[in-house]
């Protein structure tokens, strides 16, 4: 028996268990894994601790960046609208949009010339419509490629999530666009940073995937604990026993009364798995 069995830690990727803001805005290689968190982690996974990653990027985005992450549980991808299981290499769960997000996607791309959508299928294909310079950024810190399309109608099915890319004013305009038009209610529509807004399906969030996933490996919501720094990471922090925030964190996270640990910088999931160390004991 280990000190940490049946215990769930869940933890957003960038710039929660690995700082890539900077390598996103100057376009410098992605930093290695913090050596405090591959350290705190392994030494939480061998004492019984299932560790998750919960990250809003679709799966062929994250692949390129599982090698580097010790875990020991599937985990949350495509900001809660999947449950994949790395060992097995397979999806446990799926949440995909209905057959209308890319009609009513493409309207809001007619309605706002400057936005591009990033659109994630389920077969690891990540589809582009009128992709931008914030495209371009993303595909640079995710190695993933970007495959264009003509618009969202010609993107095939299944889709996860439907990714808009501009400016935050412009993406504010799209989401009271969903609103006006009635559909905003068929959907989770958050920020996942300022100029991305994500879409899935309504009840595909990090939070609903979370507690799906504590239920799979049967442990209780008491001993689930979440770790996150945007507006998307809001649901599991807040579904978390506890959740935990980076120094580094949005506004809205750090309203959220999540505990405040670190800057990712300086290794924030080591200091979490520090404090819970302290708590079973």
């Amino acid at each position: 028996m280990g000190k940490f069995d049946g215990v769930l830690l869940a933890s957003d990727f960038d710039n929660t268990l690995l700082y890539t803001e900077e390598a996103l805005r100057s376009g410098a290689p992605v930093p290695p894994l913090p050596e405090r968190n591959r350290e705190a982690l392994e030494y939480f996974m061998a004492r019984g601790g299932r560790f998750a990653i919960a990250t809003g990027r679709a799966l062929p985005a994250f692949l390129n960046y599982a090698g580097m992450v010790p875990m020991n549980a599937p985990g949350v991808v495509c900001n809660g609208a999947a449950i994949y299981d790395f060992e097995k290499g397979e999806y446990l769960e799926t949440a995909m949009l209905d057959a209308a997000a890319r009609e009513r996607g493409q309207a809001a791309l007619d309605r706002f010339p400057g936005v591009a959508v990033e659109a994630y299928h389920i077969e690891n294909v990540i589809h582009v419509v009128r992709p931008n310079e914030i495209s371009r950024q993303h595909e640079h810190i995710t190695k993933a490629a970007l495959t264009e399309a003509p618009s969202l109608p010609d993107v095939p099915l299944p889709l996860g999530k439907l990714l808009f890319e501009a400016d935050h004013e412009t993406l504010e305009k799209v989401l009271a666009f969903f609103t006006a038009e009635g559909w905003a209610e068929d959907y989770e529509l958050i920020f996942s940073v300022s100029h991305l807004l994500e879409m899935t399906i309504r009840g595909a969030s990090k939070g609903g995937m979370v507690r799906r996933l504590a239920g799979r490996l049967g442990v209780s919501m008491e001993h689930v604990y979440c770790a996150g720094d945007e507006a998307n990471d809001l649901s599991m922090l807040r579904a978390a026993a506890e959740g935990f925030a980076p120094a580094n964190c949005s506004d809205a996270v750090r309203a959220s009364g999540a505990t405040l640990v670190c800057d990712a910088r300086e290794g924030a999931i080591a200091q979490v798995v520090e404090i819970l160390d302290r708590r079973y004991a």
